[in-house]
């Protein structure tokens, strides 16, 4: 199929429109034709990405497929679809207890060369267990919320989330934005945003949250006044920051649970006060990524429309644009949800 345009990652503002082959497909994968592609706050942690620099990223992809592979049964030519990045085997031992994300096959599997291109090859492993057929009401760009929002249904049903409990999100970004939305869909009591910046504060207050709190260092004392003097029952970290990390510690009540979504850089270690959750009966948990289940309860929440999340979208760039929205979500001010569209 000759060239394509791709966005190859050097660092957050390095990020070039080149060309590459169009990826040639074996007999049991499938070629996707990228129309909507969302920029992760995970693509922009450069500490991290930098490490396997240049490389095309981008995960949150729906498409369509333009070329099947002659021993593809169960996927046809012209299909609408969400592909996941990473799947795993289902068999190993994690997998089978239920922690999907940490099996080895999940975090080795991914499709080629990476969702900021107009084309995309699904090797078959994925094929087998990471492709999904978007519902008919479901738009490309709506589509590209079934990841970030699968990772954000495990993070809650991991914490448990229970009607009526109080809920603190520190961090109102994209991630922090669908928690509040999610825990509001689940029934959760009051909801808390905390966040540095006032245009994520009046986000989180368009998309579910009651309470919202700009981050400082009375943090604690501010919660209990706007929450009649309690605490939050679970505390959602949504920010990489040290702070964001430490502060979650002060504001849980006891009895409850911290969940951490995002964390500090890897040299960073994060004090616990350990004699205190231990009176309290804290709960320290973590999340990553997300597994099938997820993923299909995911669609079934936008598909049913208890999420509707398309005005989360702020910025929409063509491909040659695409640096641009690096750059954005980089800055992490004024944006929240930001899409790349490969083929307009």
């Amino acid at each position: 199929m000759g060239k394509m345009k791709v966005l190859m990652y050097y660092k957050n503002s390095d990020v070039r429109v080149e060309e590459m082959p169009v990826p040639a497909i074996g007999s049991g994968e499938l070629l996707i034709k990228v129309f909507a592609s969302g920029i992760c706050g995970s693509d922009v942690m450069e500490w991290y990405r930098i490490k396997k620099a240049p490389r095309v990223l981008g995960h949150e992809i729906t498409g369509e497929i333009v070329e099947v592979g002659q021993d593809v049964k169960t996927y046809k030519k012209g299909d609408r679809v969400f592909v996941s990045h990473h799947v795993p085997c289902n068999v190993c031992n994690y997998c089978l207890q239920g922690y999907h994300t940490a099996c080895d096959t999940l975090h080795n599997t991914n499709y080629d060369p990476g969702g900021f291109a107009e084309y995309i090859r699904i090797p078959e492993i994925n094929v087998q267990s990471g492709v999904y057929i978007l519902p008919d009401d479901m738009s490309y760009e709506d589509g590209t919320f079934i990841e970030p929002l699968a990772c954000v249904v495990r993070g809650q049903r991991l914490a448990g989330v229970k009607p009526g409990q109080s809920v603190m999100v520190i961090g109102s970004g994209m991630s922090g934005l669908l928690h509040i939305n999610l825990a509001k869909a689940l029934g959760a009591g009051k909801i808390i945003a905390c966040d540095i910046t006032d245009y994520r504060l009046e986000a989180a207050k368009q998309f579910g949250a009651d309470i919202t709190i700009k981050a400082g260092d009375d943090l604690k004392e501010r919660l209990m006044d706007l929450n009649d003097g309690q605490l939050a029952d679970l505390v959602i970290v949504c920010a990489g920051a040290l702070s964001a990390s430490t502060d979650a510690l002060k504001c849980v009540e006891r009895g409850g649970k911290v969940l951490y979504f995002a964390v500090p850089e890897p040299e960073i270690n994060v004090p616990v006060p350990m004699n205190d959750l231990w009176r309290n009966e804290i709960t320290l948990l973590t999340s990553y990524g997300a597994s099938p289940v997820d993923l299909e309860t995911s669609i079934r929440l936008m598909s049913n429309k208890r999420l509707v999340l398309n005005d989360m979208i702020t910025h929409r760039f063509k491909m040659d644009d695409g640096g641009e929205g690096f750059k954005i979500v980089a800055e992490a001010k004024d944006s929240i949800k930001v899409i790349v569209e490969p083929n307009k």
